[in-house]
């Protein structure tokens, strides 16, 4: 449960127990106050007083519960010969058909409207018709629909918001569907040619050099690993964008090819594991393949290094990588950050991670990444 929610389900209560308290302040006053008939039950009427003001603070959780309650204090406090008004009762009808229960509602005022003027000649009274006024002052009948109405009335109007809510909901998941596929359908237009000339190419170049029996050169096989890799991650993202639930992510599993395919451009890479490994959520494992794969496209691109290390540490509460390497960076002469280091930043903010990538003082880069994990039991 966020911050805000919770804070605002506190206020909610302290609400409910502010109103539980002012009537129940209210009847008691009432009772003691007003005229009320000498049986021998004034602790007892004070008490179902007091109990069926302070009820009310339980409306929101149970309030069928708090309906019978109320209505039975209010029946009862009148048996006790207490002429107050069904106050609480009147407001656990409210909450209850706000809460959606109508028919039970309906049932239990009509059960009390019925047992009060019984109660009123249990009471001690022996006229029929002052028990009857007396019943109808405790529960007006108007007051009675009056507070159904207006509970059942902002029920709907609380339907219509929720309705509504949904209905944005699902227009902006619609547009985020049709520019999905708008950006995957530019993608494969405008790149998916290039990118299989660039490979189709490649390929062939490979093939007629060593046909011919020539050294081929690591640029050309570097171009070659970079075009069968711009492909599958294109196909990847494509497929991705036209169907973002079912198409499963890159993430941890997919590290050691990874580092595997990078060490096929001449620079010797290695990848060691630490820690007990264990599930991490797929954001987690997709960040981290991300700055995986940046890292190492900016060593062999920038970094004129002979060497890279991959290091995955899984500690209790976070997924620690590093990457290092033994390029040219240096503290006096650090690089100029890019595109690619912004967004493995933002990746890494977005978890509520923590990134460093700066230059070593023996020389070369490192990335380090701190990766919160929620372990789940």
């Amino acid at each position: 449960m966020s911050k805000g929610w919770s804070g605002f389900c506190v206020r909610a209560g302290v609400r409910d127990w502010l109103i539980a308290v002012g009537v129940a302040a209210a009847l008691l006053v009432t009772g003691v106050s007003g005229p009320h008939s000498a049986t021998g039950l004034d602790l007892l009427g004070y008490v179902l007083l007091a109990v069926g003001g302070l009820a009310l603070a339980a409306g929101r959780r149970a309030p069928v519960a708090v309906l019978a309650v109320t209505g039975t204090c209010a029946v009862g406090y009148q048996a006790a010969g207490f002429d107050v008004a069904a106050v609480a009762f009147l407001f656990a009808v409210y909450a209850a058909m706000r809460a959606g229960h109508r028919t039970i509602t309906v049932a239990a005022s009509v059960a009390v409207l019925a047992a009060l003027p019984l109660a009123a000649l249990a009471s001690g009274l022996h006229d029929t018709g002052e028990a009857f006024a007396q019943a109808r002052g405790a529960l007006e009948i108007a007051w009675l629909v009056a507070a159904g109405a207006a509970g059942e009335a902002l029920r709907q109007a609380e339907q219509r918001a929720d309705e509504a809510e949904r209905t944005r909901e699902e227009t902006a998941r619609r547009r985020a569907d049709e520019e999905r596929l708008h950006i995957a359908r530019e993608l494969h237009d405008s790149l998916t040619h290039q990118i299989s000339v660039i490979k189709v190419q490649s390929e062939a170049a490979v093939h007629v050099a060593r046909k011919r029996g020539e050294e081929v050169p690591e640029a050309l096989l570097a171009i070659r690993e970079a075009g069968r890799e711009a492909s599958r991650e294109l196909r990847a993202t494509l497929e991705a964008l036209r169907d973002d639930d079912t198409t499963p992510p890159p993430g941890l599993d997919h590290i050691p090819s990874l580092v595997e395919r990078a060490g096929g451009t001449g620079l010797r890479t290695t990848l060691t594991i630490e820690g007990q490994r264990h599930d991490v959520p797929a954001a987690v494992g997709r960040t981290v393949y991300r700055i995986v794969q940046e890292s190492l496209t900016n060593i062999a691109r920038h970094a004129d290094a002979t060497t890279a290390s991959v290091r995955i540490d899984y500690r209790p509460d976070t997924v620690v990588l590093q990457v290092d390497d033994n390029g040219r960076a240096t503290p006096a002469a650090a690089p100029v950050p890019g595109i690619g280091l912004l967004g493995m930043r933002e990746r890494v903010t977005a978890l509520g991670g923590r990134l460093r990538a700066a230059p070593r003082g023996e020389g070369g880069f490192t990335v380090q990444a701190e990766l919160p994990v929620e372990r789940t039991s």
